[in-house]
């Protein structure tokens, strides 16, 4: 396994709650859209076991085309010891890198795609549909929809942007809304459907989609081909 350890560059306040930390990319460094990493603090690996509470499974909300490592995430009033560590990094501040992967990759086929998401789990969308305004190619529309109850909706320069063509998107601020506009778009039966954002939101709208007689192969998930078994 090798391990990465780079600098964090910037920050950049998403909204009130929000940040995307941006570290720089180490030269020979590659990943695909959708792809999350283990991002860890100095002393995670210094004992005989890995210290979990210095590492976190985290996605990856810039592309490579980017040059940088962006890491967007919700920063609570009472942040467990990583989400603390991470927001008060200075900049310069190292971390390292490792485990890099994608379980969502954008689908290229002929068919529409349709992003549902919860909060900052939009972050991992963002890199699929700057590919797709990159190459279009095998990919027929996105259509986004983003519950988020705190009002403050993120990247609404791609995903409500009317000038971006071939990408529509809908941002409700609560549940009842979001489950009436998403069984709305299962009426497209040949659609391709990623689910991100908690445990429980995955759960919830795996029930509705299936109900609803989309394919299982055709719902996406960020969870490695084991976990996926434990949610369809």
């Amino acid at each position: 396994m090798q391990i990465y350890w780079t600098s964090l560059k910037k920050v950049i306040d998403e909204s009130p709650t929000v940040k995307t930390f941006v570290f720089e990319c180490p030269s020979d460094y590659d990943w695909d859209e959708g792809a999350h990493i283990h991002l860890a603090f100095e002393g995670f690996n210094a004992g005989e076991k890995p210290d979990r509470s210095l590492i976190r499974h985290m996605s990856i909300s810039t592309t490579n085309d980017e040059k940088d490592i962006g890491i967007t995430t919700r920063i609570n009033e009472n942040p467990s010891l990583f989400k603390r560590k991470l927001n008060e990094m200075p900049i310069g501040g190292k971390a390292a890198i490792f485990k890099t992967h994608t379980n969502v990759p954008l689908k290229r086929e002929n068919k529409k795609i349709y992003m549902l998401s919860a909060g900052a789990g939009l972050a991992t969308l963002r890199p699929l549909a700057l590919k797709f305004l990159q190459d279009q190619s095998n990919v027929n529309s996105i259509q986004s929809l983003n519950v988020d109850s705190t009002g403050h909706y993120l990247f609404t320069d791609i995903f409500n942007n009317e000038e971006v063509e071939k990408i529509t998107s809908h941002f409700v601020d609560n549940r009842d809304d979001y489950y009436s506009e998403a069984n709305k778009l299962m009426a497209d039966k040949d659609g391709i459907f990623y689910v991100v954002g908690s445990d429980e939101f995955l759960k919830q709208n795996i029930e509705i989609l299936l109900k609803n007689g989309i394919p299982k192969d055709q719902v996406i998930l960020d969870k490695h081909p084991g976990q996926r078994e434990s949610f369809i």
